[in-house]
């Protein structure tokens, strides 16, 4: 399980479960009812909308004969991930247009581990006041560096 648990390490049991549900080819609505818990609720941890909780965490890891512990695992880890986030440095997100990020949340950027993604997307789709912004944010360095590295590709 150490293994395993390295490699997900910080994604919501919601996505776990939906993985296994899809590769045991069990429908979500028939599997919730089997542990006597609303579709809706599982519906909504999967879609991640809701953490998970001891008690549906236990039962599910019973019917699907997992470690017990696996799944609330999983919901400290991606918890411990959400509070990392919000205490992280981010960019003065008032000079960042939202339509740059158009597929994706802004809030939910993790903009250390994505900086190369987010440079290239803000010096390929973004403003001025926007690249300015993101060289203010990475440092005019790392910026060129990685804008060379882009046009080395």
């Amino acid at each position: 399980m150490e293994h395993i648990l390295q490699i997900i390490k910080g994604l919501h049991p919601g996505k776990f479960l939906e993985r296994e549900l899809n590769k045991r080819k069990l429908n979500q609505r028939q599997f919730a009812i089997s542990i006597h818990e609303h579709p809706q609720t599982l519906n909504a941890i999967i879609k991640g909308k809701r953490s998970m909780n001891i008690d549906l965490s236990l039962k599910i890891e019973k019917q699907l004969e997992m470690e017990e512990g696996f799944l609330m695992t999983l919901q400290v880890f991606y918890d411990i991930e959400i509070a990392n986030r919000k205490n992280q440095a981010t960019p003065d997100l008032s000079k960042i247009r939202s339509v740059t990020f158009w597929d994706t949340s802004i809030d939910k950027i993790d903009w250390d581990k994505h900086k190369v993604s987010v440079i290239k997307r803000v010096f390929s789709r973004g403003n001025e006041d926007e690249q300015n912004e993101i060289i203010r944010f990475y440092g005019k360095d790392l910026v060129e560096k990685i804008k060379l590295i882009k046009h080395q590709l």
